[in-house]
């Protein structure tokens, strides 16, 4: 599907409401680790309709946010504005990060990675927003592996990781409510890993 396209069809789900990945709830995982971990800088990539930066701007963070659909963005910062927080979000894309700037002590990824073509190029760009010693909270569905397009991770692309100076902190698979193996990760930025 062309980047043009696929803007289209998740700009028209957050339009109609009906995005399903868009629960308006945060994920237990997300709460673990903000019980766990001091309040610093965080940034929740494809953050939709800004959901878990509320949640992590209540846990006492500088959250940061963007979404590659205009329409997600706004309803985020309409979300935000409504609960009297502070928080900038913003249209960006994931493999570029154009306007992302400054280090992140946490990057938020509820089901972005698995949806990108490119994943090297968001790789890149997540090594140069990490301080070293920062975590990336990554949620994913897995796609069978005869299936070579379409969103979904194979773990074969969980290969690519490492190369980006990050190591595996944690794994916890399940199933998503479509039936779907997925995973949570807790990825660490190392200064050598």
């Amino acid at each position: 599907m062309s980047n043009l396209l696929h803007r289209i069809k998740f700009n028209s789900r957050y339009w109609f409401g009906k995005a399903p990945w868009d629960t308006g709830i945060s994920p237990p995982e997300l709460y673990d680790f903000l019980a766990h971990h001091p309040a610093g800088r965080a940034i929740d990539i494809g953050c939709g309709t800004g959901t878990n930066i509320i949640t992590m701007a209540n846990a006492g963070w500088q959250v940061t946010g963007f979404d590659f659909a205009s329409s997600a963005v706004n309803l985020a910062r309409r979300k935000i504005r409504k609960a009297n927080l502070q928080a900038s979000v913003f249209t960006d894309d994931a493999t570029r990060m154009q306007h992302v700037h400054g280090l992140f002590d946490l990057a938020l990824d509820l089901g972005c990675f698995h949806s990108i073509e490119n994943q090297s190029d968001y790789l890149t760009q997540l090594n140069r927003i990490l301080v070293p010693g920062g975590f990336w909270l990554l949620y994913g569905f897995f796609k069978p592996e005869a299936l070579q397009t379409g969103p979904g991770l194979l773990e074969s692309d969980l290969g690519l990781i490492p190369r980006h100076n990050l190591a595996l902190v944690s794994r916890k698979d399940g199933w998503d409510a479509r039936g779907r193996s997925s995973a949570w990760f807790l990825w660490q930025m190392g200064a050598n890993i």
